[in-house]
This record gives C-alpha cells, sequence and structure tokens, in this order.
C-alpha cells in the first residue's frame, strides 16, 4: 500500500525540521514489509515508483570516532575510504548499529539525515546533483521524504563528495 501524504507535518522529527526551516518537501508513506529482502531503500524505490537512483539511504559510520552520517543512493555501497577522506580522516568504519540509534533518535532502517537527536556531521554523495528533487528516510520504516538536493545539503550542513561505490 502506497500513500502520498502533502502534509505539513506527518509526526516525525525530520519532517518537524523540514517544516520549521520552511522547506518545500512532499512525504510518501508506505508499508513496510518485514519479510521483504530488498533492503529498506530499494523496496522504498519500488513501492513508491522512483528510479532506485533518486532513492538515497542514510548510513552511520564511526569515523576515527566521530559518527558520522553518509546518505548515498540505494542502488549503491558506501565506500569507507572516500568517506574518511571526504572529512579529512584515514579511516572510516561502519558504526555499531545501537550506536546510531542512540545518536540519531532514529530505529535502523528508519535513520534519517534530518532532524537527529545529535546533529551529526554529514556527507552526501556527489550523485544527489543528478536529479531535481531526492527521496532520504522521513524518520521511519515506511515513510521517505522527497526534497531538493540543495535543500537536503543545506539542512544537514552536508560536504557533498563522491562516497558511494557500486
Amino acid at each position: 500500500m502506497v500513500r502520498k501524504d502533502t502534509r505539513a507535518s506527518a509526526g516525525t522529527p525530520a519532517l518537524a525540521a523540514l517544516v520549521a526551516a520552511g522547506v518545500v518537501h512532499t512525504a510518501h508513506a508506505y508499508t513496510h514489509d518485514p519479510a521483504s529482502d530488498l533492503g529498506y531503500g530499494l523496496e522504498a524505490a519500488h513501492l513508491l515508483g522512483f528510479p532506485p537512483e533518486q532513492v538515497f539511504k542514510t548510513l552511520v559510520a564511526d569515523v576515527e570516532g566521530t559518527l558520522t552520517v553518509a546518505v548515498v543512493p540505494v542502488t549503491g555501497r558506501l565506500d569507507l575510504k572516500a568517506l574518511a577522506q571526504a572529512v579529512g580522516a584515514k579511516r572510516a568504519a561502519m558504526a555499531d548499529p545501537r550506536a546510531a540509534e542512540r545518536a540519531t533518535g532514529y530505529v535502523v532502517g528508519g535513520i534519517s539525515p534530518l532532524g537527529q537527536r545529535t546533529a551529526l556531521r554529514t556527507v552526501v554523495d556527489e550523485s544527489v546533483w543528478l536529479f531535481d528533487t531526492v527521496l532520504v528516510s522521513g524518520g521511519r520504516r515506511g515513510l521517505d521524504v522527497e526534497l531538493a538536493p540543495d535543500a537536503l545539503v543545506a539542512l544537514t550542513g552536508a560536504v557533498v563528495a563522491a562516497v558511494a561505490a557500486d
């Protein structure tokens, strides 16, 4: 089941942050299937009818002791070495999921780059500029938010760099 929600707020900190900043966006809700083997991002792209390259996933990495968010297309994977270089570090590893949940205030599969409990340093893959709008998690499983790439970068204070690998 897919619903398109254009209301100003749907009750997540991510959407509240967008409303507070006056950012034009569209919330897209869908029914997440826990049995799906697609992964959260590919499932969202499929159910919402968007090209998977336009849907981005939010990953949390530990970059030399600092939790850092990487936003990359759901069709690829995060290049940890490129992420470290983008923030002037030497090493990065995927963060412990529980640490990511505690820091962001979201659950894995619903971690948004927006409205985090603790605003984490963020790097967005440069492919974000290929689209007029992109989709990222809206702050819970089954909710994505569509917004302009420059709004995503501005609201998160992100560095834009090539951090996705095929």
